[in-house]
């Protein structure tokens, strides 16, 4: 008897869910550096020269390329997801990922290479999008093709609490670094440490993945002969509505992400004129809240749907925009506000929007599909975020920054509204 024919179901599933969340935290963990480096140590070391805002920007600039090489992950990824099977596919995906992430932890600086040194960070940036455009998609099939009746938004949950573990890891690490290293030797050593770090983790989700089994739905399509020769393909052909639907729906929990996080504590520290030892631990006690709400809203969305729940959530969001400038106008206590209502909202729309995304396409496309749609609402929602809010913040104040997030809640709402009537929702 076969090592998988051993393994009780209960064992299985925990197994599997363990999987999908260690796979996703090790990745936004390995994001989220990033993005917290971005604002801290990049702007000085890899783009000095300029103003402190202009030397902001460059390094938001370089944060936006990995959501353009997200789609192109998804495609690649995507494709032999669909083919070959969902396990082997994510493996590579976090090896890519994995690997990226540790090559920015060695890079030279701008002072040691000059030019180069920014392109070697805008290359590593890449990597890291085009792992992660294949991760979250495999990950959050691996959790839901698993799952039984009536419990795919919960499960498809597991992979979406990867995302407040790995922000949480990754900013404590940057507080202990900076509450513990002086300023000169945070900067010219001490922001390396968790990019290196971050091989251990992949480590381990490596040897969590390689021991996990195909999941029974792809298994089903392999018995049956039903694989497509080109997901990508069948995907545009004849799923175009799922996908452009789909990628909308998502736009308001990505721009409410990275406004939560990278915008709002380059604005705190520059804008507002904030230590970044203020703001980080305030930021963690917000995220705290994003990881309460994605189960609670999981549930939820399994008893009155998937569609449902994120409408609702999509209109607290925008309702949120309009309290950015008076929140921001209250010092610190605002910020406490700010990250506890923005991040609990985030976790409203990330519990149900793994398993509504993965819904509307069929199995032998799903990878590619899902993988897709999340990979574009980066785009649209999130790529630029950064870039668009501080600019916004710095000509009209935060009330633009508010409106610009309310807009992107209209769209979202919109979109799924519309997925609800072309892609019903019932059991994939």
């Amino acid at each position: 008897m076969s090592d998988a024919k051993k393994v009780s179901p209960t064992a299985r599933n925990g197994r599997v869910l363990f999987a999908s969340l260690i796979g996703t935290t090790i990745e936004f963990y390995d994001f989220y550096i990033y993005a917290t480096a971005a604002v801290l140590v990049f702007p000085r070391l890899f783009f000095p020269g300029g103003d402190p805002t202009t030397a902001m920007l460059s390094s938001f600039a370089t944060f936006s390329i990995a959501f353009f090489a997200r789609p192109i992950g998804a495609l690649a990824f995507g494709h032999f997801g669909d083919k070959v099977g969902r396990k082997t596919t994510l493996v590579a995906a976090l090896m890519t990922m994995g690997l990226s992430t540790v090559a920015i932890g060695v890079l030279p600086t701008h002072e040691s290479v000059g030019i180069v040194a920014p392109l070697l960070l805008a290359l590593c940036r890449f990597g890291q999008g085009l792992g992660l455009g294949g991760e979250w998609g495999g990950a959050v099939l691996l959790a839901t093709e698993n799952a039984p009746p009536g419990k795919k938004a919960w499960f498809g949950m597991f992979p979406q609490l990867g995302a407040p573990i790995g922000f949480i890891l990754s900013t404590a690490s940057f507080i202990i670094l900076t509450s513990t290293m002086s300023e000169g030797a945070f900067e010219t050593w001490g922001w390396r440490i968790p990019f290196i770090a971050s091989a251990l983790l992949v480590f381990v989700g490596l040897w969590v993945r390689l021991k996990i089994t195909e999941t029974p739905e792809f298994q089903k399509v392999v018995d049956r002969h039903e694989r497509v020769k080109a997901p990508a393909v069948t995907l545009f052909s004849n799923h175009k509505a799922a996908l452009v639907l789909g990628t909308f729906s998502g736009v308001t929990t990505f721009t409410l992400f990275y406004l939560m996080t990278v915008f709002a504590l380059g604005w705190a520290t520059t804008g507002m004129g904030l230590a970044r030892a203020d703001v980080l631990p305030i930021q963690l006690i917000g995220v705290l809240f994003f990881a309460a709400f994605i189960p609670v809203t999981a549930l939820l969305a399994d008893r009155y749907g998937q569609v449902k729940v994120l409408i609702w959530s999509s209109v607290g969001i925008g309702l949120f925009g309009m309290l950015f400038a008076p929140l921001f106008g209250l010092g610190l206590t605002g910020l406490l506000i700010f990250f506890a209502l923005g991040f609990g909202l985030m976790g409203c729309t990330y519990g149900p929007i793994g398993a509504a995304m993965a819904r509307p396409f069929p199995t032998t496309v799903r990878y590619t599909g899902a993988s897709m749609a999340f990979n574009l609402a980066g785009i649209i929602g999130a790529s630029l975020a950064p870039f668009i809010a501080m600019k916004l913040a710095t000509t009209f104040g935060p009330v633009a920054v508010g409106g610009y997030l309310a807009g992107s809640a209209v769209i979202s709402i919109l979109a799924l509204w519309m997925l609800g009537r072309v892609a019903p929702e019932t059991e994939f």
